[in-house]
């Protein structure tokens, strides 16, 4: 379900500098329709609710969770100055997680509304539209060859430290290998309950559309977000939280292991993040996509 309902913190955390983030939380309705319908292939009637609705959406959550979002982003510049615990990066997770509850929750009534609608050749289409997704990650995250897929995850692991931190040397790269080596992280097993959490929303979809009861609707959605979050499989549950808690440690070791300058490096980009917030924040809900003179960070 998260594709559907991380629309808005994909469109303002994945954009990775300040002028394309403000172009693109600008965007963001158009963009998170765009997204809705090519795995749903909306009809007239449809599309012009849903944009509707996520007008409304992006409004309040502009509004609302930006200046939240800014005022986190302020908290860690002081802290990212400092050595870090994995309990401590699993505290700023789960504060993630909580902002995130806030805007799914909000985006609840639209999402149900939208469910009741669903015809049987859509619901055919979105089931196609997941496969496909499924396929695509199965060949960038579980490469036959574990070589191949070992540096996949490396290099993916990687871009993400050297955007936030600068290039990292060649010591600390060594140390980020033999830590994701050491992961328990089984791409294998993450697909197949990938898939699971799949098939399952289709199935839930397809139950709330033939019953057209909006009531019904909400609470599957609120449902499939808890799926989405927590899974129904004990065995998988105890597995991700394991997961969590080694990812928190590993992330914490990396921070670590930065030097002054580059823990700089991490406090100007979230300077520059938190001043795009702000900025979004006080905009007209119309004007967000204005780009200011500022290259992009």
């Amino acid at each position: 379900m998260r594709w559907i309902i991380g629309v808005a913190l994909a469109v303002l955390l994945l954009s990775g500098c300040g002028s394309i983030l403000r172009l693109s939380y600008g965007q963001g309705p158009t963009l998170a329709y765009w997204w809705l319908d090519g795995y749903l292939d909306l009809d007239g009637e449809q599309s012009a609710r849903l944009r509707d609705d996520l007008d409304r959406w992006f409004e309040w959550h502009r509004g609302a969770e930006l200046p939240v979002y800014a005022d986190l982003l302020a908290r860690a510049q002081k802290e990212v100055m400092q050595p870090v615990t994995g309990a401590a990066m699993c505290g700023w997770r789960d504060e993630a997680q909580r902002r995130l509850d806030v805007a799914v929750e909000r985006a609840v009534p639209m999402l149900a509304a939208l469910a009741v609608t669903l015809k049987p050749e859509q619901l055919r289409h979105l089931e196609a539209r997941l496969a496909k997704g499924d396929a695509e990650m199965r060949a960038d995250y579980a490469q036959a060859d574990r070589v191949e897929r070992s540096r996949g995850s490396f290099k993916r692991t990687l871009e993400r430290y050297d955007n936030l931190y600068g290039r990292l040397d060649e010591a600390q790269r060594r140390s980020l290998g033999q830590l994701l080596a050491a992961s328990p992280f089984d791409a294998d097993r993450w697909l197949v309950e990938r898939e699971r959490r799949n098939a399952e929303m289709v199935r839930t979809l397809s139950a709330v559309a033939a019953s057209g009861d909006i009531a019904q609707a909400q609470a599957a959605v609120r449902l499939l977000i808890e799926r989405a979050q927590r899974s129904s499989r004990a065995d998988y549950r105890a597995y991700a939280e394991r997961l969590t808690q080694e990812n928190c440690a590993l992330a914490a070791r990396m921070h670590n292991l930065m030097t002054t300058a580059q823990r700089q490096h991490a406090r100007d980009k979230l300077k520059g993040w938190e001043e795009d917030l702000r900025e979004l924040a006080a905009a007209p809900a119309n004007g967000g996509g204005a780009v200011t003179g500022e290259t992009a960070r």
